[in-house]
């Protein structure tokens, strides 16, 4: 375990923050009136433009630093795995409910550890194990009072957690993807290519989903544009950022403070009530987060 003088305060304070960022994701994409997928590509191709003007801005500085300025593979992996987990876990939306789909979508920390032990051969510290169950198990009473009042088809039902768990999976691989990349290339070109391919993949999907794919109105695009600052430049740039600096492992473990955003901007913006067990459940993801930073 890595004393706290050395610990890297501000990437894991940054991967916090960018957490909670893409937690109100969900809430801006109930706000918008296109279809889901939709959503997800304006997400992108309006995020776009702003990190190609920040990745021109930089490259001399990223020349200076001998980083990266060619296309390699690593940023196309990046972006169609990121296109994966969006694509999987909407598409999960429309099988089963959203508390499952949004509860298998956070089990990319599970599918990241297997993969450091079983690539890497991985030891991990008993402390970070525990923090990452119980950081699992909070993420579950968080999400478990709402799946009470979902009811969906039992014949999808199993399509749909299929589907979520597979998003988990390919988010596991974005992020292992992000934190390769990152070693190579600076925050801003590594984004502004991921982001470009993402959008790229998903738009053959958002013309195609079931909904509208342009606004039907101009205040239509306020949500999509809060979805590209926020979410995108302000949720998945910073924590490209910490992933340089931070194990991937816990990373993953600390991203699930998106959960717990998303059900407190639900409570704020929705009126949607917390219950006696999501509060558990908030302190004991809290307190596996802080668990994991400890063994990591």
């Amino acid at each position: 375990m890595e004393s706290s003088k050395t610990f890297p305060a501000l990437p894991f304070a940054a991967l916090l923050f960018g957490g909670m960022a893409i937690g109100f994701a969900g809430i801006l994409m109930r706000l918008s009136d296109v279809n889901p997928i939709a959503s997800a590509f304006w997400r992108m191709a309006l995020a776009a433009p702003l990190l190609w003007a920040w990745a021109f801005a930089v490259r001399g500085q990223d020349r200076a630093a001998k980083l990266r300025t060619d296309f390699t593979a690593a940023l196309a992996l990046a972006g169609l795995y990121f296109a994966g987990d969006m694509g999987m876990w909407h598409l999960s939306l429309h099988y089963t409910t959203v508390s499952n789909a949004t509860l298998l979508s956070n089990f990319a920390p599970v599918f990241i550890a297997l993969w450091m032990w079983f690539a890497h051969r991985a030891r991990f510290a008993r402390v970070f194990i525990l923090g990452m169950v119980i950081a699992l198990g909070g993420a579950v009473l968080l999400v478990a009072p709402n799946a009470a009042g979902e009811q969906h088809a039992g014949s999808t039902k199993l399509l749909g957690d299929s589907l979520g768990l597979a998003s988990a999976v390919f988010y596991a691989a974005y992020q292992l993807a992000i934190k390769d990349a990152r070693s190579q290339y600076s925050t801003a070109r590594l984004m502004a290519w991921s982001t470009t391919i993402t959008a790229l993949a998903l738009l053959p999907f958002a013309l195609g989903a079931p909904g509208a794919f342009w606004p039907t109105q101009a205040s239509g695009w306020l949500p999509l544009i809060a979805l590209a600052l926020l979410a995108q430049i302000g949720g998945q740039t910073v924590i490209a950022y910490a992933f340089a600096h931070l194990p991937a492992s816990l990373s993953s473990v600390s991203l699930l403070i998106q959960p717990l955003t998303a059900t407190i901007a639900a409570w704020l913006i929705f009126q949607e009530a917390i219950g006696p067990l999501q509060m558990l459940g908030a302190v004991l993801l809290l307190w596996g987060i802080y668990l994991s930073k400890r063994g990591s």
